[in-house]
Order: C-alpha cells, then structure tokens, then sequence
C-alpha cells in the first residue's frame, strides 16, 4: 500500500490499482504506464510540481495527460501566480514524499494547490501514479479532484 492508496480507500471512492514492470531505462514514466498498461496516453496523467518565487503558493501539482506538454503560463493563471517553473526534482520529493517517476498527487506528506487538466473530464476514470513506479491508479476525474482538493483547467499545451 502507498499512501495514495491509503487515501483513496479511506475516502471510499470506487478505483482500481493497476501494477506493471518498471523499466529503470524508459525515457518516459508517464508514457511507459501508458505503454505498458495498453492505454490511451490521454487517460493516463503525469503528476508534475511547480514552483513560484512568490510566498503564496510555492510549490503546486499539476496534472496532464502523459501525451502533453504542461503550459506553466495557464497553470500560472489557474493558481493566480505571476510566474511559475518545473520544481527542483528534490524539492519535489522531499515536499511530496514521493520518487520522481511515482509522484502521486494522492497522499502527498503536504497538501498542495492542484490543477488538473480539463480533458480529464471527457473519460469516465482516468489513471495517475498510485505512488511508486510501475503502480498507477484509476478513479473518477472528479474523486481526484475532491481527495486533493483540485480544480480543472486547460493547462496543457
């Protein structure tokens, strides 16, 4: 169990945990599970954390699909930020208490601004990083944004 699991099982929410080998030397996490799992890379979203030089917030989630780009502008403006980068990957990991590559937006030690791209809302259930690598999760576009309190917006590019 991770705590993103922990999380989604205490809430009571309806998901299923889907496990595959991790290749240590996939060029792409996100687009591995995709690959590996036999899924449309669009129902398949990769957790990534930015970071503000501003006090309010300095670090958020961010959700696209594995297929995408993130538009740091449009998370910018989601989360009412001037500017935003790519968080440092130690920084992430030591704010989620996650490995990069098993980043969940569940469970995290933390409770971070979230955005989740609005395509989620076109799948019925959609699948993010359960909290390791080669360990992904599938629920409700709308249970992910409840359990960590996100919101939607057009944040790929």
């Amino acid at each position: 169990m991770t705590p993103a699991i922990d999380l989604a099982t205490k809430a009571g929410i309806s998901f299923t945990v889907h496990e595959y080998h991790h290749d240590k030397n996939a060029p792409s996490y996100g687009e591995e599970a995709a690959s590996a799992l036999g899924l449309d890379p669009n129902r398949v979203f990769k957790t990534l954390l930015v970071s503000s030089d501003e006090k309010s917030p300095p670090l958020a989630v961010a959700l696209v699909p594995v297929n995408h780009q993130l538009s740091l502008k449009c998370v910018a403006k989601a989360i009412k930020a001037k500017k935003l980068v790519m968080a440092n990957p130690q920084l992430a990991q030591r704010s989620s208490g996650y490995l990069v590559g098993g980043i969940s937006p569940l469970g995290q030690k933390k409770q971070l601004p979230t955005v989740i791209d609005a395509s989620a809302q076109e799948f019925d259930s959609i699948y993010v990083s359960a909290g390791r690598r080669g360990l992904e999760i599938c629920l409700a576009a709308e249970d992910l944004a409840k359990l960590c309190r996100g919101s939607f917006a057009a944040i790929k590019s």
